[in-house]
Parts: structure tokens; C-alpha cells; sequence
């Protein structure tokens, strides 16, 4: 086989697209997942609220073809290009969380001003800045990889940006998206490079902050105290969490089946959204809540899988990239059902793909698009150089 004939065969597999399997069916399945899900727990409450009980899940499913179009997009779009405006997104993270917070811009709900009204709908910004910092920190690190144990200003420079970042979110306030993007920080903090003292001492700093600002607001201690023992107050500060349990007690092995939840009926505030997994465990039980969460365990796997691969052929952007997105949809995943099983604290954070919310949809499905664009590129490299080899 001569070297013109390889290069030709290599420039064909090269223009060929490869769709992960890996990632796209369990992204899909759990994607259906809450369509069902949204409508069997929105039913009663849109008609109490609307007058249609069709209203939320028509909502969810215009969000679900938005994130599904946003995915494709992103997918055919290259990655370097995300990266080459790193910069650009992390300014605009900064301008979106000042805009939320200024008057008759910001929306606010239930206390919290998180939302910009744009176009009829309602944007939650933590959750597009999620997705952009993540960006901003994969090209960041993967830049300076080799200097971050020594160059204390590149680390005190990040470290000051992701602490006006996180002053920005606590003024909202939004606990739970901290807790996630220092999550994001600081698995890529250690895996590019940290020298062990350094990140130790700002895991031990990190730890405390997050301490001080659960005492420093009475609503947050009492969601800790409510959290440890909900059952002292049931109607109060722990009602949310009972109703919850109630639900995933009332499912026990099979569930009730689709549709015959009882909690979703006024018992359980926020069903279709934050606590959507409780109804699930209601309706489907036990053996619907391991297959759920063993379709996201797939699906997280996959990412950190590729993740390796990308550091085996010395891509530490898309390594770093797809670390952070691992981070992201694992962090929310296990907050969003270890807040409805009781095991953690109330955090105001949806399950990935299932829970209604169009914001969370649209940016979790963005960075599965450029997650499969990262798979896609790993193939074709791994191709491109098989075929080198047998040249």
C-alpha cells in the first residue's frame, strides 16, 4: 500500500462522523425519562396552576427539541473553537450573574434572583455558566499545565477569578451551583498539575468557607438541621424531605406505576423539578431507581473513560474538558438524589436530562454535544494513527 493510497484513505475515515453510542443512548434514554416523568408529575399541578394540565409538559417538550438541536449543533462544531474563546464565555459568565442581580433585570422566585426573562422564557444563568466556566478552566489549565505547581501568580490569578465567581452566586443566592463549579475546579486543580501542600491547604480553606456560609444564613442552617432530622419539624422546615421519603417509602420494589403517584398530588413542592426523582422512586420503585441511576453511572463512566484516553494521547484540553463535564453531570446527579433520599441537604438543583427546566436541559445537552464532538475527534485520531501504523 503506498503513502499517496493511506492518506486518501485516511482523509475519507477523517470526514466521517462518529456518533458515540456510549454517550448518545443513555443521554436519549434519560432524556425520555423526564418527558414521561415531567408530564405523569406536572398533570395536577398545571391544571391547579394553568388551567391545562398539559402546560408544563408541552414547555418540557420544546425544551427537550432545544437541547436536542443545541446538542447536534454543538457536536458539529469544533471543540478548538470553544476553546479559542475561552475567554470570551468566562467575561460573559461575569456580565450574565451581574445582570441577574440588578433591578428589573434579574427575576426573581422564591427569594432567589437567578433568571433573565428573554423571549417569553426564563434563562437560569449558573446553569450556561456551569458549562462556560468549565470551558474557560479545561483551556486554562491544559494551557499551563506544566507551571501551576511553581507559578503561584497564574494560581492565585484563577483563584481570585472563581472567588468573585462565587460571590456573584452566593448573592442570588445559588449554594448549590458553588458547591458544583468548586467541584469542577477542583478536580481539574488536581488533575493539571497542583503541587499536594497547595491543594491541600485549599481543600482544608474551601471546606471551611462552605462551613462559615451555611451558618452565616439562617435558611441554610435550617435546611442542615431540617436534613439531619426532618421529622422534627414535618410541616416546617423539614416538610419537603418528609414528603419526599413518604414517596420513595410508598414505592417500595416495583413501584406504584406510572401515573398513580399520590405525592405528586399538592404533597410534595416542586415534583416536577427538584424532586421529579422522588415521584420516580414513587411510580417505579426500587428496581426503576437502580436502573436509573445505573443509566447515569453508564453514562458518567463513558465520559471519564474518554477523559483517560484524551491524557493517553497527550489532549489535555479535551481531557481536561471532558473531566469537567464528568464532574458536572455526575456532581448534580448525585446532589439532586441524594437531597430527595435524604442524604444530603436541600440544594436547589435539578437531575440532569429528567427534572423540567429548560436552562438546565439546554446546557447539560450543549455539553454533551461537545463531549460526543471530543469522542468523535478521539476516534478519528485513534484511526488516523492505525492506519499510519499499517501503511
Amino acid at each position: 500500500m503506498n503513502i499517496t493510497a493511506a492518506r486518501f484513505d485516511i482523509d475519507v475515515a477523517l470526514r466521517r462522523w462518529y456518533v458515540d453510542p456510549y454517550l448518545l443512548v443513555p443521554t436519549m434514554a434519560l432524556l425520555s425519562l423526564g418527558l414521561v416523568m415531567v408530564a405523569s408529575a406536572s398533570f395536577s399541578f398545571a391544571d391547579y396552576r394553568f388551567g391545562n394540565a398539559f402546560f408544563l409538559v408541552k414547555r418540557h417538550m420544546f425544551y427537550v427539541l432545544l437541547g436536542c438541536t443545541a446538542m447536534a449543533s454543538v457536536f458539529f462544531v469544533s471543540a478548538n473553537w470553544w476553546a479559542k474563546y475561552s475567554n470570551l464565555w468566562i467575561f460573559m459568565s461575569f456580565v450574565l450573574l451581574v445582570l441577574v442581580l440588578l433591578p428589573g433585570v434579574g427575576r426573581e422566585v422564591n427569594g432567589s434572583r437567578r433568571w433573565l426573562a428573554v423571549g417569553g422564557m426564563t434563562l437560569q444563568v449558573s446553569e450556561l455558566v456551569k458549562v462556560a466556566v468549565t470551558i474557560y478552566l479545561a483551556r486554562f489549565f491544559a494551557k499551563n499545565r506544566n507551571v501551576l505547581a511553581d507559578d503561584w501568580r497564574k494560581v492565585s490569578g484563577i483563584m481570585l477569578a472563581m472567588l468573585v465567581l462565587f460571590a456573584l452566586l452566593l448573592v442570588e443566592p445559588d449554594y448549590g451551583s458553588v458547591v458544583v463549579i468548586g467541584g469542577i475546579f477542583m478536580t481539574l486543580f488536581f488533575i493539571g498539575g497542583a503541587s499536594l501542600g497547595l491543594y491541600t491547604s485549599l481543600v482544608v480553606a474551601a471546606t471551611t468557607g462552605l462551613w462559615f456560609l451555611a451558618e452565616a444564613a439562617q435558611y441554610r442552617l435550617a435546611r442542615l438541621i431540617s436534613f439531619l432530622d426532618p421529622w422534627a419539624d414535618p410541616y416546617g422546615a423539614g416538610y419537603q424531605l418528609t414528603q419526599s421519603l413518604i414517596a420513595f417509602g410508598r414505592g417500595e420494589w416495583w413501584g406504584l406505576g406510572l401515573g398513580q403517584s399520590v405525592q405528586k398530588m399538592h404533597y410534595l413542592p416542586e415534583a416536577h423539578t427538584d424532586f421529579l426523582f422522588a415521584i420516580f422512586a414513587e411510580e417505579f420503585g426500587f428496581v426503576g431507581v437502580v436502573l436509573a441511576v445505573l443509566t447515569f453511572i453508564g453514562l458518567i463512566a463513558r465520559i471519564f473513560q474518554l477523559s483517560r484516553r484524551a491524557m493517553a494521547q497527550q489532549q489535555w484540553y479535551a481531557a481536561y474538558l471532558l473531566a469537567g463535564f464528568g464532574v458536572l453531570i455526575s456532581g448534580q446527579a448525585f446532589i439532586n438524589m441524594g437531597v430527595n433520599a435524604g442524604l444530603l441537604p436541600t440544594k436547589g438543583l435539578t437531575l440532569p436530562f429528567v427534572s423540567y427546566g429548560g436552562s438546565s436541559l439546554l446546557a447539560c445537552c450543549m455539553a454533551m454535544g461537545l463531549a460526543m464532538r471530543l469522542s468523535h475527534d478521539l476516534h478519528d485520531r485513534s484511526q488516523h494513527a492505525e492506519r499510519w501504523r499499517h501503511a
